[in-house]
């Protein structure tokens, strides 16, 4: 069989995987979409579109050797997994390698302590939760090369604070002792290509840069590398939020990300967000 991708759920990380150089020659990329318009901007991208609707079965499995699932939990639990989990059990030995997208939120609240694969998983949140139980629902199918990514907050052409500091809209809330991990999303590209062609079943992998900092940081580098005004503090305690604004805050915590490096020989090109933001506007003057 001929390395064929098939991702379920054709976002943002697997569009970057899709670009990333090892994958340009030998593979053939396969991504599913619910509408004709997002289609076109996937075929544009090198990545063959199939319309889906999420339910039903999908006779592109049969043409798959790996399989990328970035589709999220809801509250009926993964949604990948009720409409395609028996046929992915049924196809199991024929799949190479098996990548689910999760996310550190999965080790809850450490009050800014390290956290790595290791670490006992207590999520603090209902969307932590949802991950947990999807995680171990993928890890329960017999014979799946199942490889697990927990990523940090993605941020990446098209999602980064430059707009909101343009605007005015960018706010620092300041709640003490508060740290999140990010990644880039290339780097989250090139995490998965590395495993993609080194295949370790079973393996968990936190993935992230070097700089676990406060949310305010970001915003104040952002600021500076535009030459605005800082935008003004806000005390997280008083500050007005959505409850889902605040419910990011109820965890504090450093991702290690010592295992990318150790096992998959990842050299990250954005360590910290200074550098991932100076390449965004480098890159094309926004994110």
């Amino acid at each position: 069989m001929s390395n064929t991708l098939l991702c379920l759920g054709a976002g943002y990380c697997a569009r970057a995987l899709a670009r990333h150089p090892c994958l340009a020659r030998g593979w053939r990329i396969l991504g599913t979409t619910r509408s004709a318009d997002s289609a076109a901007a996937l075929e544009a991208q090198g990545i063959t579109p199939l319309i889906w609707s999420g339910t039903g079965p999908l006779p592109a499995l049969d043409q798959a050797s790996h399989l990328l699932i970035s589709a999220a939990p809801g509250p009926a639990g993964d949604p990948v997994l009720a409409a395609l989990g028996d046929q992915i059990a049924q196809r199991a030995a024929q799949l190479h390698w098996v990548g689910y997208l999760s996310t550190t939120g999965v080790y809850g609240d450490h009050q800014g302590g390290w956290v790595d694969e290791d670490t006992p998983l207590a999520p603090a949140t209902e969307r932590g939760r949802a991950r947990v139980g999807a995680e171990a629902q993928w890890a329960a199918i017999p014979g799946l090369p199942l490889h697990i990514f927990r990523l940090a907050g993605i941020y990446g052409p098209g999602r980064g604070p430059f707009e909101k500091v343009r605007t005015g809209t960018a706010r620092r809330i300041v709640k003490p002792g508060q740290v999140f991990s990010r990644a880039h999303v290339e780097d989250i590209a090139q995490v998965l290509a590395a495993s993609l062609l080194h295949p370790r079943p079973g393996a968990v992998y936190n993935v992230c840069d070097d700089d676990p900092a406060p949310p305010e940081e970001v915003i104040a580098e952002a600021a500076r590398l535009l030459d605005l005004p800082l935008p003004p503090a806000e005390d997280f305690e008083t500050a007005a939020m959505t409850p889902m604004a605040r419910s990011f805050y109820a965890e504090s915590k450093k991702v290690s990300n010592n295992r990318i490096k150790r096992e998959l020989g990842v050299r990250l090109r954005y360590p910290t967000y200074r550098e991932g933001l100076a390449a965004l506007l480098d890159q094309d003057g926004d994110a």
